[in-house]
């Protein structure tokens, strides 16, 4: 064993270790409540004042982490932190930063690069550094190691690091994060040795892989492989409507079948912070190797297209009852990007009211979970959620269902609402007969 293995180790048995985790999102945040419950001690730290403000208070910004499970970690030992100079204490440092894409659709490394090169001023001999946020093979070598050795400590001999990928699921009660495996890939063996116990003593399953470029590839096959289905399904959409044929009926259908087949479902657009970027890592990358991606490529611009798609369907709609988009009064039922969650990162729902309000409709939206728009990179929507009332449906001209949330009562908006477009088949069952067109 390397000297850092060597004192990390006995911390991780005793779990005197303390954990670092830059970013408290959606995936830092739960990370830290999953290593405070099994209890080893978590200094988290954020860029952002606000919500470092109010975890300090015991409140919480994230729906999956509640107020009291923040009340709880504290007296744990929990402490937020907006002082990178204190990168120096934890034993071990989890990066769960944004990873997102340029204009161009090229990899934004600049998170992940400022944050090491934060790191890398406070590096000291015995930690262990893991990236978590979703790249590309290679990013753990190529980007993370260089800066962090810019500290003048040597990888290997003086300090470790690691790659595992998260695999957050917000809004799915049945998969909470110390549920999901953990995949491990190390840049050595020590790295992926110390990286596997340290993730093991607070999840219940850890799966070692051979390397961090394996860890690395393991999650963007998990997110290309539903953004390729998922663009199949989409596309099939478009061309059964032209047919006459329920896509929705289709799918249960061929669900029936015990092997060799997998429902993905059509929606209005790809969401959140995996599938609509991830692929496009691969791509990028692949291209320095003379290799493209023609699947990805085109599952993206498949996917991309459906809003635009969206938009289509409501002015058809509209105009078949003698009304133009321009001026329509429209209600979004749903922002966020998924059910039951709230989180907005890459919504179509943002997407949508850019399309709709270019075409010069006249919006609103209810979403339970989502009460107010928070500004986003690319958005600065203000709006805030409005009451689900018999006067608020009646009064529009189009109902959108962008999002699929199990607390509307869609038998209540089909009873109330002139005209429905459902993008989720969330009317199933409450449709009133030419009243609700799909999308």
């Amino acid at each position: 064993m390397t000297d850092p293995a060597r004192t990390l180790l006995p911390l991780i048995a005793s779990k005197k270790i303390l954990v670092g985790i830059i970013g408290l999102g959606y995936v830092g945040l739960p990370l830290a409540r999953v290593f405070s419950q099994a209890g080893i001690r978590v200094l988290g730290f954020d860029i952002d004042p606000a919500k470092v403000r109010s975890l300090g208070r015991g409140r919480s910004y994230i729906k999956s982490v509640s107020a009291t499970t923040v009340k709880e970690m504290t007296k744990r030992g929990f402490e937020a932190t907006a002082d990178f100079a204190r990168l120096s204490e934890p034993d071990a440092i989890l990066i769960c930063v944004p990873t997102p894409l340029t204009e161009t659709r090229d990899p934004d490394m600049s998170y992940i690069e400022k944050t090491c090169e934060a790191i890398s001023k406070r590096l000291r001999r015995g930690q262990i550094v893991v990236l978590e946020s979703t790249t590309y093979p290679g990013t753990t070598e190529e980007v993370c190691r260089p800066i962090l050795e810019r500290s003048g400590l040597a990888f290997g001999k003086d300090f470790l690091l690691a790659f595992s990928p998260e695999r957050e699921d917000p809004g799915n009660p049945n998969w909470s994060t110390e549920r999901i495996p953990k995949v491990v890939g190390g840049l050595d063996a020590a790295s992926g040795s110390v990286a596997a116990a340290l993730y093991g003593a607070a999840v219940v399953r850890v799966v070692p892989v051979s390397s961090a470029a394996a860890a690395e590839a393991t999650k963007l096959l998990e997110n290309i492989y539903r953004c390729v289905n998922i663009a199949l399904v989409n596309e099939l959409k478009v061309v059964f409507e032209r047919m006459g044929i329920d896509v929705w009926e289709v799918i249960d259908a061929a669900s029936t079948k015990p092997f060799g087949f997998q429902p993905f479902t059509p929606g209005p657009g790809l969401g959140g912070h995996c599938i609509p970027i991830d692929p496009f890592y691969l791509s990028w990358k692949a291209r320095q190797y003379d290799v493209t991606t023609r699947f990805i490529e085109l599952a993206g611009e498949i996917n991309a297209s459906m809003p635009y798609y969206v938009v289509s369907r409501v002015a058809e709609a509209l105009d078949r009852r003698g009304k133009t988009l321009h001026g329509a009064r429209i209600l979004l039922l749903g922002i966020a990007y998924k059910k039951n969650s709230d989180d907005v990162r890459e919504s179509p729902a943002l997407k949508l009211i850019d399309l709709l309000q270019e075409r010069g409709a006249k919006l609103e939206y209810h979403d339970p979970h989502v009460p107010k728009i928070p500004p986003t990179r690319k958005h600065a929507i203000r709006m805030s959620s409005r009451p689900l009332t018999p006067a608020l449906l009646r009064k529009q001209d189009a109902v959108l269902v962008v999002t699929d949330h199990a607390d509307v009562d869609y038998a209540f908006v089909a009873k109330h609402a002139a005209l429905v477009v459902d993008t989720r088949n969330a009317m199933k069952g409450s449709a009133r007969r030419g009243r609700v067109v799909k999308a």
